[in-house]
């Protein structure tokens, strides 16, 4: 939205279901920018060009599944970084916090804070008022307390302090006595879109109202406190692995992103030489070249998919990383594992193609089988493993018999249960996440791994 007064425009990151927003007030030429990604050259750039400059980033919360960019533009253009009073005393850098009904003003574009813990403890939402503190709120930058057609979920910190039935209860306080007061007609901005594993309804729509969420949210719908933490606790993904680790890094002075312009080069010899001292080979081509060709050991995440995030579920933070890729990507790639905190990239194996070619002893196929080879598999063969890595919610509306759940994000931790040596089939709902999660299996030693092509979706197909 542009007037002759206020900028606000909404930034989104599609391969991490992320919404941020720069807020500028023209007669001043103050902007502030709320849950920043990473790299953050682009709102300093759109600032600079509406004659804005950033003195301020406002944080939500303490996000989980991304690493936010509040201290690079603290550094670059030394905005101040603002949270909700729930944050005081948690994090390792100067920030400046706000109490509940606070006002902070750009000019005439006036910043209201709503305290609105569920999500978090110190989640908080920011109502944007273009023509002062008494005039009609333009919209609501609601982070993740309430999505288009979701709410945040309350359970992603019930391991460290909070159960989720505590913050689902204070949740539903935040949505009744503080948002749904807003007027109908203020627009609500999400932190997140459909894809986020921080809800499990959200809307592929990037924008809503109040009074729109009120008659279509699942969870806005009429119902007492005990009902609502029912609806909002159940049928939820299983979170990420990587996620503590970001919600950690997040309350840290960690180290800036660097936009590097190239990815370092390296040999089969040096890519062999890091996987055998520990590092993780991540290859970002799609499923049907890899399981072509692709260097043993080696774990396929497509980056055309949830790239940064399905990394995130396969292998510890920390670990060191190289990446096998089509020419072109590896700055791409590099780039989203840094919007997520995975810095240690190590570099990428040069010319793929012609090292495969002519090194045919390091490179192995991956068995895929379609529903008609995988009916055969199961008939002759009495001791076939399956395992269905979807989610909670998906696996409740049907799965293959005999098929034993353990989703991706859960996988790496229960690998042990797991008999290496037993031909094992695993299969999702279309074949991406089985590729990651077969070539996961295999590159910690199972003999005999293959996955579904089409998945569960191609076998319910063919029973009809």
């Amino acid at each position: 939205m542009e007037n002759a007064n206020m900028l606000f425009r909404q930034y989104y990151l599609e391969c991490l279901s992320h919404a941020s927003y720069l807020i500028g007030d023209r007669s001043t030429g103050k902007a502030i920018v709320v849950d920043p990604q990473r790299d953050v050259d682009g709102y300093i750039e759109d600032a600079k060009a509406e004659g804005l400059t950033i003195t301020s980033v406002f944080e939500t919360h303490f996000h989980a599944d991304f690493l936010s960019g509040h201290l690079e533009l603290a550094k670059k253009v030394g905005a101040e970084i603002v949270y909700g009073h729930g944050a005081d005393g948690r994090v390792d850098f100067p920030i400046r916090t706000m109490k509940h009904e606070e006002h902070f003003s750009l000019g005439r574009v006036d910043l209201e804070l709503l305290e609105t813990p569920g999500h978090t403890p110190e989640s908080a939402c920011l109502v944007v008022r273009p023509e002062g503190p008494t005039g009609e709120p333009y919209g609501v930058c609601t982070g993740d307390t309430l999505f288009i057609g979701d709410v945040g979920r309350p359970d992603l910190l019930s391991s460290i302090g909070f159960t989720a039935d505590d913050l689902a209860h204070q949740l539903y306080d935040s949505l009744h006595t503080k948002l749904m007061m807003l007027p109908d007609a203020t627009k609500v901005y999400p932190a997140h879109g459909a894809g986020s594993s921080c809800g499990k309804n959200l809307s592929s729509e990037t924008v809503s109202t109040i009074g729109e969420q009120r008659r279509t949210n699942y969870a806005l719908a009429p119902m007492t406190v005990e009902q609502f933490v029912e609806a909002v606790t159940q049928g939820q993904s299983v979170a990420p692995l990587y996620f503590l680790f970001a919600a950690t890094k997040n309350r840290q002075a960690h180290d800036l992103f660097v936009d590097e312009k190239e990815v370092t080069k390296m040999s089969l010899e040096e890519v062999i030489a890091a996987q055998a001292n520990g590092a993780v080979v991540i290859d970002s081509r799609d499923d049907m070249t890899f399981a072509a060709g692709h260097l043993r050991g080696s774990v396929n995440v497509g980056l055309s998919g949830r790239f940064a995030e399905y990394v995130g579920e396969v292998m510890d933070p920390g670990t060191a990383i190289v990446l096998i890729g089509e020419p072109g990507t590896d700055v791409e790639a590099k780039m989203r594992l840094a919007r997520i905190g995975f810095d240690n990239v190590l570099g990428a194996l040069n010319d793929p193609v012609r090292v495969f070619f002519e090194n045919p002893t390091v490179v192995e196929q991956q068995s895929r089988l379609s529903v008609e080879a995988f009916n055969e598999r199961i008939s002759s063969m009495s001791n076939v493993v399956l395992v269905d890595i979807r989610n909670p919610g998906e696996v409740e509306l049907g799965s293959i018999p005999k098929a034993l759940h353990i989703s991706l994000p859960s996988l790496l931790k229960r690998i042990d249960e797991l008999d290496k040596n037993a031909p094992t089939v695993v299969f999702c709902r279309g074949g991406y996440r089985s590729s990651i999660a077969s070539s996961l299996l295999k590159s910690h030693g199972f003999t005999d791994v293959s996955d579904l092509i089409g998945g569960y979706s191609a076998w319910t197909a063919a029973q009809t």
